[in-house]
């Protein structure tokens, strides 16, 4: 019996394995989703994504997002983009909405970039910047959040769909994100754990940016994160409301639009495409 489809796909690094539920559901426990995402028994990933049908009219497709450590996440912008580009081919069009658990989230084409892969441009919904939807423990200034651990202190939290917290620093290859990443994820002052994104000013319009994924770990690029990063950094005043962000795997181009939505734009790829052995879901 043939095994189940799945496209490994990739937006600057930042990977997942794609199935498709819309016909066919799964029984995905926790302990599938490890196993999937394992680098060594598995596929593996930064992030399991799961297509389903949507449930709201103005959708084109529900994409579950789950991390390595078998937990669900509410926003994903790099999968968002992915999942965007495999439902415009199927639909041959240049805009789809994306419906995950946090809300509806518009995608266009944004043309092609110099290596001749899919760009694609996400709404990736309202920053929310009050304590509790972030959301934080208690009342405070989320420009300067209460919380630090060593040299990484005075965050700024933002909300994405998933809870970040930008640290500004001066040499960022200098902090142990590996070691203080997992600590400052877990400090009970974020009651639905944090993102920690950790970033510096490069010039006009630019930033350099490392996180460490809630659930996941160091990845080479997060959407959510630089969408997070010029958030705090406009309200820092360190750029206007548009630059240029530098992760490991590449580069994001994100917009805080006066609206309060965030707009992100960067590249895809599919890395391959295979058959799960039934064995991972069963």
């Amino acid at each position: 019996m043939a095994g189940t489809p799945f496209l490994k796909m990739h937006g600057l690094g930042n990977d997942f394995v794609v199935l498709d539920a819309r016909h066919r559901s799964f029984d995905l426990t926790p302990e599938r989703r490890r196993l999937i995402a394992d680098r060594r028994l598995g596929v593996g990933c930064d992030q399991l994504i799961v297509l389903e049908p949507p449930t709201e009219r103005e959708a084109d497709v529900f994409m579950r997002i789950y991390n390595p450590d078998g937990g669900e996440a509410g926003a994903c912008g790099n999968a968002t983009r992915c999942v965007a580009s495999v439902v415009m081919d199927e639909r041959e069009t240049d805009h789809v909405t994306v419906q995950t658990i946090t809300g509806l989230l518009d995608s266009q084409k944004a043309g092609a970039g110099g290596n001749g892969l899919p760009v694609i441009s996400v709404d990736m919904g309202p920053a929310r910047l009050d304590w509790r939807d972030i959301p934080v423990r208690e009342p405070c200034d989320t420009n300067h959040l209460p919380v630090g651990l060593g040299p990484l202190q005075d965050p700024v939290g933002t909300g994405m769909g998933n809870p970040h917290a930008t640290f500004f620093v001066d040499n960022i290859d200098a902090i142990p994100l590996g070691e203080l990443g997992p600590r400052i994820e877990h400090d009970p002052f974020f009651p639905e754990c944090v993102n920690v994104g950790v970033a510096r000013l490069m010039g006009e319009g630019r930033l350099r940016l490392r996180v460490w994924e809630r659930g996941a770990g160091i990845t080479l690029a997060c959407g959510s994160g630089a969408c997070a990063a010029v958030v705090a950094a406009s309200r820092r005043g360190l750029v206007q409301r548009k630059a240029d962000v530098v992760l490991d795997g590449g580069t994001l181009a994100i917009e805080w639009l006066r609206d309060g939505h965030v707009l992100m734009t960067g590249g895809i790829a599919v890395a391959f495409k295979g058959e799960l052995d039934r064995s991972l879901l069963s």
